[in-house]
């Protein structure tokens, strides 16, 4: 019965802790962190049995989507839509880091946070199950309430505990994201009756609509791409869609910038993986669409290291080092080699641990001498010797050195590129000397020479609270740095699944041949349910399995061999 509901356990567990808190007086402030606390860490042990379950079924080829609950149809019967759960290696590993870095953001709020501290982590809860949902949605009505549910908790996180222009950010982020919301709304409904004209069903099932929304084609196709696109760029956020995050992170609370960086950005990058590549393959494989993508991609990670060097503020320029570091993880997608969707996928999952720590090293300091200005400090390491120590591996994780996890990421995404293209790799090379430059000068300023500042003298160090926020992301970006090859295998089967889809509708794609006269034989993209499979039409190309020379498989002896 656990494992049977084990998404659903793990999606509404958050909201359970919500309806508790709504029972305890606002003035017990304790009682409130101690539920909420418990409720965010039980969130993360349910959801651990899908560790050893999703392992043993990793390579299993039916269902593709693991753990499925519901069916189509069966929420709202009358517009199709359905309650429907379910989730591949890539929704997989971003769940794992949802439930940690919910549980790691709440614990740090704790003495963050003094006023409508009830309403705080009530929202933050909501948040955590409307982002659970995003990544467990198996029908797109029920990923869209998701999608919007969280907008809501973001935008109250930023706009009552956020900083002194806490407003106009959650404003900003508000409108640029509902902007975006609103282009794919209606390519959603688009693809909807696109499936009832071929079918007769009308249904919001995903997994239905993989099999009719390529078969859109001409400008409906483009401009449908599109839609979807911006929608998901601008959480990603792609330049030049990127300027409301610098104002949200350096304005919200030090748990909302943790959260924000480490998983609603890469709703964004699931999106386009999970929708936007899927659904259109053949428009994101035309020349110009491809070299537009990987054009906004390396200018992101330029533009983003660049003006992270030129920053005062502490928070602004790791915000601003995001900008970057996901430039890296859609180049790595719009590659369209299995090598590198996977090291992207491994790179946001780098990027949530490594940013998401240097937010908490930011906040903690912001805490004991409530400003972020980098010239107030220098010296702080011989006073807080272990903030020091974790700060020092955290930044080197961020900047990819090698046994930690950002190596892990940044090395198969520049190696799919260079195999793809010379001159886009090369362009891509300063975005990781940049890094390591405002990186290094940042800790340089700030923990390295003597006390100038009297205020800093008696700073305390980290308190055993503190620490453990810390150690779960220290050990995860060890770990991933030594041994990366478990995270290739979970990601085998998506990606070589996704990247043989990109590959059958490339322009002049030849079917790979066994002999001279025989094929090879064709197979489904997604196995779906009969009564939901478009009818075969007589002058129909068959979808056949691609030959995938480039796949994870190679990537596993490169890292076995490091």
């Amino acid at each position: 019965m656990f494992r049977a509901h084990i998404l659903s356990i793990v999606l509404f567990t958050p909201l359970v802790g919500v309806f508790v808190l709504l029972m305890v007086p606002k003035e017990n402030k304790n009682a409130i962190r101690w539920i909420a606390n418990l409720f965010a860490l039980a969130g993360f042990l349910v959801s651990l049995p899908l560790v050893p379950w999703f392992w043993a079924m990793k390579n299993e080829a039916t269902p593709y989507f693991k753990f499925a609950e519901g069916s189509a149809n069966n929420w709202i019967p009358s517009i199709g839509a359905g309650y429907q759960l379910g989730i591949d290696g890539i929704s997989f590993l971003l769940i794992m880091l949802t439930t940690l870095l919910g549980a790691i953001s709440i614990l740090s709020s704790w003495t963050a946070i003094e006023n409508r501290v009830k309403e705080y982590y009530a929202w933050f809860l909501v948040l955590q199950t409307g982002m659970l949902g995003v990544f467990m949605a198996n029908d797109f009505f029920l990923f869209f309430v998701f999608w919007e549910a969280m907008l809501v908790p973001m935008y109250l996180l930023i706009g009552i505990w956020g900083g002194p222009r806490k407003l106009y950010a959650a404003i900003k982020f508000f409108l640029y994201t509902l902007a975006g919301s609103v282009l794919m709304l209606l390519g959603i409904l688009f693809l909807y009756f696109h499936h009832h004209l071929i079918t007769g069903v009308y249904t919001f099932s995903i997994e239905a609509l993989y099999t009719t929304a390529p078969l859109i084609t001409g400008k409906a196709a483009i401009l449908l791409f599109f839609a979807f696109f911006i929608g998901f760029a601008i959480k990603v956020p792609m330049f030049p869609f990127h300027t409301w995050l610098p104002d949200a992170h350096v304005e919200a609370p030090t748990a909302g910038s943790v959260i924000l960086a480490g998983v609603l950005l890469k709703m964004g990058t699931y999106g386009l993986i999970r929708f936007s590549l899927p659904f259109f393959p053949a428009v994101a494989t035309i020349k110009w669409v491809q070299g537009l993508l990987i054009t906004l991609s390396l200018i992101g990670i330029i533009y983003g290291a660049l003006v992270s060097l030129v920053q005062k503020d502490m928070k602004k320029l790791v915000a601003y080092s995001s900008v970057s570091h996901l430039g890296f993880c859609t180049l790595g997608i719009f590659v369209f080699n299995s090598m590198g969707i996977a090291g992207s996928v491994i790179q946001q999952i780098n990027h949530g641990i490594s940013t998401g720590a240097l937010f908490l090293i930011v906040g903690i300091l912001y805490e004991r001498r409530h400003t972020r200005e980098i010239s107030e400090y220098g010296g702080i390491s011989t006073v807080m010797p272990i903030y020091a120590t974790i700060s020092l591996i955290m930044f080197m994780s961020s900047m990819g050195l090698p046994l930690l996890n950002g190596f892990v990421g940044e090395f198969p995404i520049m190696m799919a590129t260079f195999m793809v293209s010379k001159a886009w790799a090369i362009w891509a090379v300063p975005g990781v000397v940049l890094a390591a430059a405002y990186l290094l000068w940042l800790y340089q300023r700030v923990f390295f020479g003597t006390i100038t500042n009297p205020k800093n003298e008696k700073l305390l160090d980290l308190s055993p609270r503190e620490i453990a926020t810390f150690v779960p992301l220290v050990a995860l970006a060890v770990i991933i740095g030594v041994f990366p090859q478990p995270l290739f295998k979970i990601l085998d089967q998506p990606v070589n699944h996704l990247a043989g889809i990109i590959d059958t509708h490339r322009p002049g794609y030849v079917a790979p041949v066994v002999n001279a006269e025989q094929a090879v034989p064709a197979k489904p993209a997604v196995q779906v349910p009969p009564e939901v499979k478009a009818p075969q039409k007589p002058a129909e190309k068959k979808i056949v399995e691609p030959a995938k020379a480039l796949t994870t498989a190679n990537l596993h002896q490169t890292a076995h061999k490091s």
